[in-house]
């Protein structure tokens, strides 16, 4: 035995040792962020990954190019859509969206194991789980802003009035915002709660589509004749993601909608949306650090 020991023999298979310059924490998390943006829209994966974002982004796209072309042939005096009206009336397609990827940039790492060597070292569960949210909420705006971008040229290009089309632009960027954030932290969290993607996907497209249905709902039975005066009927607002975000725009930006929020009103909406965001995203870093835990 000893002698078949001694005669073993060492291949040298050309690794080298790095004498470079080590990246930090913020680098790591950087090259995470992006490289969780690029798999948000498939890039860098295979073609069948790349069928579904790019659909819903060509979807959200499309019918914005024909409203552009209508308006510059027919030289309308106002824009017949704001970039904030159109992110509410899309918002089915926006809801699709964020249920197929959020589990991709979630689920996938959990379900594969591959979670447990990010979190090896340097990079923290908190690192992770705030790359991921970024990137989504960054995917989320490219997907929103993208046909606003093509709404506000093609104002301009209609020699629409530049300050106001310039105005509403920046109001839909806010909103987009607001909603990107709101998205992707509920998102992130419910994708992070299971390594089953399919039960992601199902569990963020019920949620969504249950809470605006009970919105609807309950505001009309509050609020039969759709006055909007009722104080209760304005509050059911709450339990919508895309209503809640609607109404806070609405009471930030000073315009838009049947009605405009009182003072009282909208800072509550605010106060439901900060605690919303925040729970959300302390559920999703206390789930990494359990994983990192082991």
């Amino acid at each position: 035995m000893s002698d078949q020991q001694r005669s073993g023999v060492i291949h040298d298979i050309g690794y080298r040792h790095y004498d470079g310059p080590r990246l930090g924490r913020f680098s790591i998390w950087q090259a995470l962020v992006v490289s969780s943006l690029r798999h948000a829209y498939g890039l860098g994966r295979s073609g069948k990954s790349k069928v579904m974002p790019i659909l819903l982004l060509a979807i959200m796209v499309v019918p914005v190019a024909i409203i552009v072309g209508i308006e510059t042939a027919l030289k309308f005096d106002e824009p017949p859509l704001t970039q904030v009206q159109y992110i509410f009336f899309l918002q089915a397609v926006i809801a699709l969206y964020l249920a197929s990827q959020a589990p991709q940039l979630f689920s996938r790492d959990l379900r594969y194991r591959s979670i447990v060597l990010y979190l090896a070292r340097p990079p923290r569960g908190t690192d992770y789980a705030l790359a991921k949210l970024t990137a989504l909420v960054l995917a989320l705006m490219i997907l929103m802003c993208l046909p606003m971008v093509i709404l506000y040229a093609g104002a301009l290009l209609a020699k629409f009035d530049f300050t106001d089309m310039t105005k509403e632009f920046l109001s839909g960027v806010v909103a987009a915002f607001l909603l990107s954030v709101l998205l992707a932290a509920i998102g992130g969290l419910i994708a992070a709660a299971t390594p089953r993607r399919g039960f992601a996907v199902a569990a963020i497209i019920a949620v969504l589509i249950v809470s605006f249905t009970a919105v609807v709902t309950t505001g009309a039975i509050l609020d039969p004749e759709g006055t909007t005066r009722d104080p209760a009927a304005r509050y059911s607002n709450l339990g919508s993601p895309f209503t809640l975000v609607d109404i806070l725009s609405r009471f930030i930006l000073r315009g838009g909608g049947d009605w405009m929020p009182t003072t009282q009103q909208g800072l509550i909406f605010a106060a439901v949306y900060v605690l919303l965001v925040a729970g959300c995203v302390w559920g999703v870093r206390a789930r990494y650090a359990k994983v990192a835990r082991g």
